[in-house]
């Protein structure tokens, strides 16, 4: 049984950083596409950043290519999203989500992710 559980969250400012977390547990990380999804009040979930299971590949929707920059430690099954310039338009609830045997451009599509985590709220004041 996969789990994914994020951490980090909080209320920012426009302008500021936040970094986003989460952890695998129950299967073998490195073997896993993982990604960031947010989903901000009546909008679709949409796709924010994947990352190979390597870490040499990764993808970024348009919206926040140059401020937003995805990482992980197989060391410690962790994956996360640096965001930096956040603007509140970046306010939604913001989903870890993972899968294997895709790539980090395939997982653009939130129907091929098989794990999602439980969300963290990221909120940004004008």
């Amino acid at each position: 049984q996969v789990q994914l559980v994020e951490s980090g969250g909080g209320l920012v400012q426009a302008g500021a950083s936040l970094s986003l977390s989460c952890v695998l547990s129950g299967r073998t990380f490195s073997t896993y596409v993982m990604g960031w999804f947010r989903q901000a009040p009546g909008k679709e979930r949409g796709f924010v950043a994947a990352i190979s299971g390597t870490g040499s590949v990764t993808e970024y929707a348009d919206s926040v290519k140059g401020r937003f920059t995805i990482s992980r430690d197989n060391a410690k099954n962790t994956v996360y999203l640096q965001m930096n310039s956040v603007n509140p338009e970046d306010t939604a609830v913001y989903y870890c989500a993972g899968n294997t045997y895709i790539t980090p451009a395939t997982m653009k599509d939130p129907n091929y992710v098989r794990s999602w985590g439980q969300g963290t709220q990221v909120t940004v004041s004008s």
